[in-house]
């Protein structure tokens, strides 16, 4: 399978994944970090769409896994990835071929980008919370999913809610004036 990228795409591809490091770095300490890192996420896959976004976040978590700190709280490594919160940032390279390609097969409705982005998101919170379990009981004893639940989902649901609505009125706002 060849395939072909534009410079136009390399150049998209390369500014969404300065967003998402951006919107990384905008964070509240927590035992999982509270950031705008999903709402850059979801503006990647609704704006670049499936191949594109996996792309960009393929090459995100590849930059921060080689040591670049663009990852929440300005840090970087393999260690992040293996640590509690990796699971997570991993979990963003099946939220975006999910997401995208709900959106893809979904009618071009504002509900339906929502929806598929909620699919996204549950995604995201299955992985991450599978893997903060398995991480922190192989290093710390053993911890209940209902207290992962609560470190790692409960928090953040509103929050996320708020960023799928805002990342969908810039999606819709932006879908048809730039040339993605």
């Amino acid at each position: 399978m060849k395939i072909k990228l534009k410079t136009r795409d390399l150049t998209y591809i390369s500014i969404f994944i300065a967003i998402i490091a951006i919107c990384s770095w905008i964070s509240i300490p927590m035992t999982i970090p509270f950031t705008l890192q999903t709402f850059a996420i979801f503006i990647t896959i609704g704006l670049l769409g499936t191949f594109k976004s996996f792309i960009a976040i393929l090459l995100y978590v590849f930059l921060g896994a080689i040591g670049l700190p663009i990852f929440s709280n300005f840090t970087g490594g393999l260690g992040i990835l293996f640590g509690p919160t990796g699971g997570y940032i991993l979990g963003f390279l099946f939220t975006s071929v999910i997401t995208g390609k709900l959106i893809d097969l979904l009618p071009k409705k504002n509900i339906f980008l929502i929806i598929a982005m909620l699919t996204g998101l549950l995604t995201c919170y299955f992985l991450g919370t599978i893997w903060f379990v398995l991480v922190y009981t192989n290093s710390s004893g053993s911890i209940s999913i209902y207290r992962a639940l609560s470190l790692c989902v409960f928090p953040f649901i509103i929050p996320d809610l708020v960023k799928i609505g805002l990342a969908s009125i810039i999606i819709n706002k932006l879908k048809g004036k730039i040339n993605l």
